[in-house]
């Protein structure tokens, strides 16, 4: 199907749209909204010049600026003309994603091959509910009210890695982080009920300078709903919406002291703490997680080895990546096998074709290079001509070593006969 590889083909492009159109319908509905209501809606005579000005020089330079922002400021002036020609409303309609995302789902289940594979591979495929829940938001954005288009933004998360990886930082330890808030709330549950028997007349809060203050902990719920409320948000915690006592008049002002400093030590310092060293820590593993990927990505083949297999090789690693083990050739060559009539296949066809259909793997040259192997045997050659110059090098120097021993040996014999004739002819000793 040619069109539905067409739209296939330029997915990217229709994501890209529906997120700047989305950006653009909100602009204008934070700008204009409420519509109808002042004149913002009316140009001036030389403002209206103007911006047919704007919008023929975008038209007039779009073959010349680079692609995504000449395309970019032309939508810019094409909308703002349409709006101050038709009004916004129409031209909300006009801008209304939905046709464009119904295009991109197209495409996406070209990509995917998601009705290809059944009923049941289209409601688990998440990506696609995602999608689809997209195009039922502009659905609600056209015919139900303008504010829907804000949860638009949101698309954001899923284009950027970062945002993801900020979201999957809570995800992730999910069960971790609830417990801990689980602790924290059997804490300030425990903090309302000491601070309900022995320091209620303590809960008095501000309400406006008219009526003064109002006591907040007459009952164990509104103690819980106050040091919940107030003690987590505050700085300093429950202490910081307290009376402050007197320590003269206050029988209480060492438990009252003990009762602020334990509250802001174990429920702000080391529980809050710990939730966010939870969040911290996970987002510290992803960013990781992310480097390596980037790093393996960089520095392996996806098919055979590694960088450092080819230093000091007549083929570098990219050349070997680009031309000899190309990851998108063998995905062509794969297409290939599958859309082949069999009795047309060659022998190396045949072969893959029934190690696919066997689900094998063995027929990708793993841990194996054609230029590593017809480099082993000049590396041979050289290792053998390097052995033979050390050999003979070392026999040269055995036969010095020899020749140097035997004339040695020969002055040591010399030396021993020297000193027996001297011992012969040396002078007799002296009888007493």
């Amino acid at each position: 199907n040619k069109a539905l590889f067409w739209f296939s083909r330029h997915i990217s492009h229709w994501g890209s749209i529906s997120f700047y159109l989305a950006c653009l319908l909100n602009i204008c509905v934070a700008v204009f909204y409420p519509f109808g209501d002042d004149g913002d809606e009316i140009l001036s005579s030389f403002n209206c010049v103007l911006l047919w000005a704007a919008l023929s020089a975008s038209i007039a330079l779009l073959p010349v600026l680079p692609k995504p922002w000449g395309i970019l400021f032309f939508l810019v002036f094409l909308i703002l003309r349409a709006i101050y020609t038709m009004g916004l409303g129409p031209a909300l309609l006009l801008l209304g994603t939905l046709f464009n995302k119904l295009v991109f789902l197209v495409s996406f289940v070209g990509n995917q091959g998601t009705f290809t594979r059944g009923y049941k591979a289209v409601v688990m495929d998440m990506l696609f509910i995602y999608h689809l829940g997209y195009a039922i938001i502009c659905v609600l954005g056209l015919f139900v009210h303008e504010f829907f288009y804000s949860f638009l933004l949101f698309d954001l998360v899923i284009r950027e890695e970062t945002l993801l990886n900020v979201i999957k930082s809570v995800t992730r330890n999910g069960r971790s982080i609830i417990l801990t808030a689980v602790l924290a709330i059997f804490l300030v549950y425990f903090f309302s009920i000491i601070g309900f028997l022995f320091l209620k007349d303590d809960f008095r809060m501000e309400v406006d300078e008219d009526e003064g203050t109002e006591r907040v902990c007459d009952t164990l719920l509104m103690c819980i709903i106050t040091v919940l409320n107030q003690g987590l948000r505050n700085g300093g915690g429950v202490g910081d919406i307290l009376r402050r006592p007197s320590k003269e008049q206050e029988p209480l002002f060492a438990a009252r002291v003990v009762y602020d400093l334990l509250f802001f030590f174990v429920v702000i310092i080391i529980v809050l703490n710990l939730i966010f060293g939870v969040i911290i820590d996970t987002f510290a593993d992803l960013r990781s997680e992310k480097q390596r990927k980037e790093e393996i990505l960089k520095t392996t083949c996806f098919i055979c080895l590694e960088r450092d297999k080819f230093d000091n090789k007549t083929v570098s690693f990219e050349e070997h990546i680009m031309y000899e083990h190309n990851m998108w050739h063998y995905l062509y060559f794969l297409v290939l096998v599958r859309v082949k009539d069999p009795t047309e296949y060659t022998g190396p066809e045949s072969y893959v074709a029934q190690m696919i259909a066997e689900k094998n793997l063995e027929w990708f040259p793993r841990m194996r290079a054609m230029s590593l192997v017809s480099n082993e045997g000049d590396n041979e050659q050289n290792e053998m001509r390097l052995l033979q110059e050390k050999l003979e090098s070392t026999v040269t120097l055995v036969a010095q070593l020899s020749a140097q021993l035997s004339e040695l040996k020969e002055q040591m014999t010399e030396q021993r006969k020297h000193k027996q004739r001297q011992g012969l002819l040396g002078p007799p000793q002296n009888n007493h």
